[in-house]
């Protein structure tokens, strides 16, 4: 815990994630201030951090070293999460690094383990659990309204242009990006299946490169069989141009809900309250394709969410929405499925 009224940041990386995390600092200027930028690609760091406002750092040492930067965001590439964490959690700063915590569960423990022994906190980016319809659909199950559960499922059928890739230096290669759609683009709506329903107890998946010249899939369908009972579906596709609402699906016995993006297309319960109106005029309007077409995160209110979450944290011990142990949860899926698609067999966890 700590008394400072500001808590200073400093970004690892000069992508377009690390872009997100420092509007998300600004946006969070009563409580947290960006010093410094640091990536591998000096002039686009130069760039960043002359439009922030903020120091372009001359190397990593720079920012850990740096008395005043008391956390930092990671937003290096996935693969390359490990040892930018570890070397923040042994500088003692506290650390928000960007999704997927990392490409295996091995390295991710090895991240947890070595934030524990330096008492730092690690958090994960995961903007979709601020969404206040996420947060209303979380509730609702633990309400219990949902009965038992039966199928909860996601269907993102999006789309991503060839060069989306072929100008990326590690988009699309397994060492790096560490898979294709299911890791990099679907990973917040796989996060949303394991936050609402629970993680899963079997997997079985199809994977296949349809449309792009990658290393990795572009698509990808899994069935699932939760620990609870209930089964479900992953779709995943950066091939279906122009791209479409990502949807997800929860049914019970009692009743079903249906999110397209961030709004309700169906909320239907057998024991309808009053408040269901008020929920569904709140919560619906036109949906439109947030993500479905480009990468750009226009809005990074939901990360400042994040950033503030960590900032509380940081001053009075509370608790991060994503900690190691939540980001391995959803690793842990996910490499369960690419296991799958690998071997043709189901996969079973532990």
């Amino acid at each position: 815990m700590t008394q400072e009224k500001v808590i200073t940041f400093g970004i690892i990386g000069c992508g377009g994630a690390a872009d997100v995390h420092a509007r998300a600092i600004l946006e969070c200027k009563e409580n947290a201030k960006l010093k410094a930028i640091y990536g591998t690609n000096k002039e686009k760091t130069l760039q960043m951090a002359q439009k922030y406002g903020c120091k372009a750092a001359s190397s990593l040492e720079e920012i850990l070293n740096d008395p005043e930067i008391t956390a930092v965001t990671v937003a290096t590439p996935h693969g390359a999460h490990l040892e930018p964490v570890c070397a923040a959690a042994k500088a003692g700063k506290h650390i928000l690094c960007e999704k997927p915590m990392e490409i295996t569960c091995e390295r991710i423990e090895e991240m947890i383990k070595c934030c524990k022994e330096n008492n730092v906190i690690l958090s994960c980016v995961c903007q979709s659990r601020f969404y206040e319809v996420t947060q209303l659909l979380k509730k609702t199950c633990e309400e219990g309204r949902f009965g038992q559960m039966l199928l909860s499922s996601i269907q993102m059928r999006w789309f991503r242009p060839e060069e989306y890739f072929s100008k990326s230096s590690w988009h699309g290669f397994w060492k790096l990006d560490g898979g294709g759609v299911l890791i990099n683009q679907a990973a917040h709506a796989i996060d949303n299946l394991v936050y609402i329903n629970g993680v899963a107890k079997e997997v079985f998946g199809f994977s296949k490169i349809m449309t792009h010249n990658i290393e990795v899939e572009d698509n990808i369908c899994a069935v699932i069989k939760y620990a609870n009972g209930s089964m479900g579906t992953i779709e995943a596709s950066t091939s279906c141009e122009p791209g479409f609402p990502r949807r997800m699906e929860f049914s019970g016995t009692n009743g079903s809900v249906t999110i397209e993006d961030d709004k309700i297309t169906r909320w239907e319960f057998k024991d309808q309250r009053p408040e269901d109106e008020e929920i569904k005029k709140k919560f619906g309007g036109p949906v439109v394709a947030i993500g479905g077409s480009s990468a750009t995160v226009a809005n990074a209110a939901y990360h400042a969410k994040q950033i503030e979450e960590l900032i509380s944290a940081i001053r009075y011990g509370t608790k991060v929405s994503m900690d190691g142990a939540e980001s391995l949860k959803v690793v842990e899926l996910i490499c369960g499925i690419y296991e799958s698609c690998r071997t043709g067999k189901p996969y079973v966890f532990n």
